[in-house]
């Protein structure tokens, strides 16, 4: 053969190794067969479940994925994973194919273990927060895009327009248009609106815009005037006709977020007078005033509570007015303060102790009291729904009274808040553990009170609070340590009702055995309660517990607005 035979010979060869790869290399034959879109030949050249190498899986799962044989896709995926589990092609392919599907938690599971894999993949991050946000978890969506740079948001859009004065409620957007939206700022700025207190409810959407851009829409939730809407005004007053209550209350006043609170209680057991208001401070969302008096008039029966037996204090009767103000800011998502100062008089009639060291919480007169608080989210999980929060106060007081120094009440709590499910409010579980301890000389009103009672946020839901209208029943100490346990689950929903049911579990225990009060032994109630939402503006709770230690039963119900306080 001549020279120009033996080229010619040559080339021919390298052109068809390159074209077709040699039967000792399969990989490159089938590489060329998928880069010739020949899927079928593809999934004909790799047997399934062989000892082939990790890559023959990998374009064979490709090529099923195009023929749209999702299963078999899955099947061929897997095989690869399992001979190359640090390999995050093969995850990142599995969540594919679980989209294809429709299977978003196991598109969410995949996605995740090729994060963990390599968790600044653009893809990745980028194909879970779209994950996300089709689940309606707008928090975990960013999570994952500000780990690649997006969203970026290209107009903020408001519907329906609310009447707050909108330089105000643009003051309250941490974040502003044509910028990136970046988690913490989406957290500020749901605490700054939660600071104005005129929107119950709230929610924000994402839309496609120009690009990759998007919009971002604010749903509000409104309260004007007295309240939200015509129905929903004279439901928010008349709540508390059932335990003898009004609540007037007026909000957004002048379109300024000012709001004005009351509360008239004439049950003859228990009666009180609470007027508040309450504003932004210098027009800032982030901060807020409040002035408020509260005056009462209540009827005790201490006979089941006070153990020192001297005198049956079943009839002690208690006269309080308060005056104070305060001041409280969330200074961004995860953290805020409040401070305040009150000024109060009380006295007491009926059978106390005679003159005697016991009897000096008993004693009546002006008080004055600095308090300040702080809370702090120590854990927050959006992908899974999951937050743990803290918080403390700190109340410093004096007793102008003979024999009275300055007394100091030290409380801290932890709340655990979980949603087991990936959207919606099916399930929900919540956790809370309080203590608080004093030091010093107090009046018979600052003691802690552990029982379900409208005017106390301690509760214990075996015991009540109050025997024939009259507080007093439950226990009432210096100090005390309190857990309260619950889950609920919805059991009936349309667009005028939800209806949530679940078991709770408290147990606590109130020490103060010294002035006579305090409970001996750990204290612990099961049972189950039922919450009713109604229009969106009330909740109606009903609960029953059992005190365990003395074989008691406790049923009890109580109606707050949405997001507000107990009536």
């Amino acid at each position: 053969m001549n020279f120009p035979a033996r080229i010619l010979f040559l080339l021919t060869l390298l052109f068809a190794g390159n074209r077709f790869g040699s039967a000792a290399d399969p990989a490159s034959r089938v590489a060329l067969l998928y880069a010739q879109q020949r899927w079928q030949d593809v999934v004909d050249a790799v047997p399934p479940e062989s000892e082939h190498p990790a890559d023959l899986d990998y374009y064979r799962g490709m090529a099923l994925a195009r023929l749209e044989r999702w299963a078999d896709a899955e099947e061929a995926f897997k095989a690869g994973q399992r001979k190359a589990p640090r390999d995050k092609r093969f995850p990142l392919e599995l969540a594919g194919v679980a989209f294809k599907r429709k299977d978003l938690a196991r598109a969410r599971e995949a996605i995740q273990t090729a994060l963990r894999l390599d968790p600044g993949d653009a893809y990745a991050n980028d194909f879970l927060a779209t994950l996300y946000v089709l689940n309606e978890n707008l928090p975990a969506a960013l999570k994952y895009w500000n780990r690649v740079e997006k969203p970026r948001i290209e107009n903020l859009r408001v519907e329906p327009q609310p009447r707050v004065n909108p330089v105000l409620l643009d003051h309250a957007f941490a974040f502003s248009p044509a910028s990136l939206l970046r988690l913490e700022d989406f957290w500020t700025t749901e605490a700054r609106l939660r600071e104005l207190n005129i929107f119950p409810r709230f929610r924000f959407e994402l839309l496609p815009a120009a690009g990759s851009n998007f919009d971002l829409l604010f749903h509000p939730v409104e309260r004007n005037g007295w309240g939200d809407g015509a129905l929903g005004g004279l439901l928010s007053l008349l709540r508390g006709t059932p335990y003898q209550t009004i609540t007037p209350e007026f909000y957004n006043l002048e379109r300024s977020a000012v709001n004005v609170t009351s509360l008239f209680r004439w049950d003859a057991q228990k009666r009180r007078a609470l007027a508040a208001v309450s504003a932004p401070l210098h027009g800032k969302p982030a901060w807020r005033y409040q002035v408020y008096v509260d005056g009462r008039k209540e009827n005790w029966d201490l006979s089941r509570t006070f153990h020192l037996g001297l005198v049956p204090l079943s009839g002690l009767n208690l006269e309080r007015i308060e005056a104070g103000a305060g001041i409280q800011s969330a200074v961004n998502g995860k953290f805020a303060w409040q401070a305040g100062v009150n000024l109060t008089d009380r006295g007491f009639r009926g059978p106390v102790p005679p003159a005697s060291l016991l009897s000096r919480v008993f004693t009546g007169g002006l008080s004055l009291a600095y308090r300040a608080g702080a809370d702090y989210n120590l854990l927050r999980l959006p992908e899974h729904r999951l937050t743990l929060d803290s918080g403390g106060s700190w109340e410093l007081g004096r007793l102008f009274a003979p024999s009275f120094h300055a007394f100091t009440k030290l409380q801290g709590s932890l709340a655990f808040h979980w949603d087991p499910r990936p959207r919606g409010e099916d399930y929900e579980i919540t956790a809370r553990y309080r203590a608080g301890k004093t030091l010093g000389s107090v009046p018979f009103d600052e003691l802690f009170i552990l029982g379900v009672e409208r005017d106390n946020d301690l509760w214990l839901r075996g015991h009540i609070g109050t025997q024939d209208g009259k507080k007093g029943s439950a226990p009432l100490g210096r100090d005390y340590l309190l857990l309260n346990w619950e889950m609920d689950k919805t059991v009936y929903v349309n667009s005028f009702v939800t209806i949530k049911a679940g078991p709770l579990l408290d147990g606590g225990r109130i020490y103060g055995e010294s002035q006579g009060f305090g409970s001996e032994r750990w204290l612990v109630d099961p049972g189950v309660q039922c919450k009713v939402g109604i229009l969106g503006a009330l909740r109606l709770v009903i609960s029953y517990g059992k005190d365990l230690r003395s074989g008691r039963n406790a049923f009890y119900t109580m109606v707050m607005p949405t997001g507000g306080q107990r009536q």
